[in-house]
């Protein structure tokens, strides 16, 4: 037999324990502490442990354009070789060869650093920001050495 205080911490049919593994459905994301430890309910019911979500890969668009801007920024480095060396004797008359060597190879690794930094600084984000960022890049890094020089 059961006294009163216990009666007053219980319902009837109530089920005392919690969940071993709790999860969350779709749509919702737990944050904070443990929010690691927390799984997710499918469509059909089944829950999925923590840390074994699949990450969505990339759309067929956002790979052709990561594809063709890798592209354009690698010409651009090509470009940024062959108008800094044209540039070079130009520039003799003017500078001493140690102001014009670290400049040069940081004008040459700016396209490949600027397509990393785009893409480790916009992880997470909305794919447009991604685009437009290395849009940004693609008009910001024009060899202008070899546009103008030839």
């Amino acid at each position: 037999m059961t006294s009163d205080s216990d009666d007053a911490l219980s319902w009837e049919g109530d089920d005392a324990r919690t969940p071993k593994d709790p999860a969350l459905p779709q749509g919702w994301n737990a944050v904070g502490k443990g929010s690691a430890d927390v799984g997710r309910i499918e469509e059909d019911g089944s829950v999925t442990p923590a840390g074994e979500t699949e990450r969505a890969g990339l759309s067929t668009a956002m790979l052709l354009v990561l594809g063709v801007v890798g592209g354009v920024y690698l010409l651009y480095t090509i470009g940024w070789v062959v108008g800094g060396l044209r540039l070079k004797p130009l520039a003799s008359f003017l500078v001493d060869d140690a102001m014009f060597l670290p400049w040069f190879v940081l004008a040459i690794a700016a396209p490949a650093l600027w397509f990393l930094a785009t893409w480790v600084l916009t992880r997470g984000r909305a794919a447009w920001v991604r685009i437009a960022f290395l849009l940004a890049g693609v008009v910001l890094l024009v060899p202008w050495p070899f546009v103008t020089v030839g």
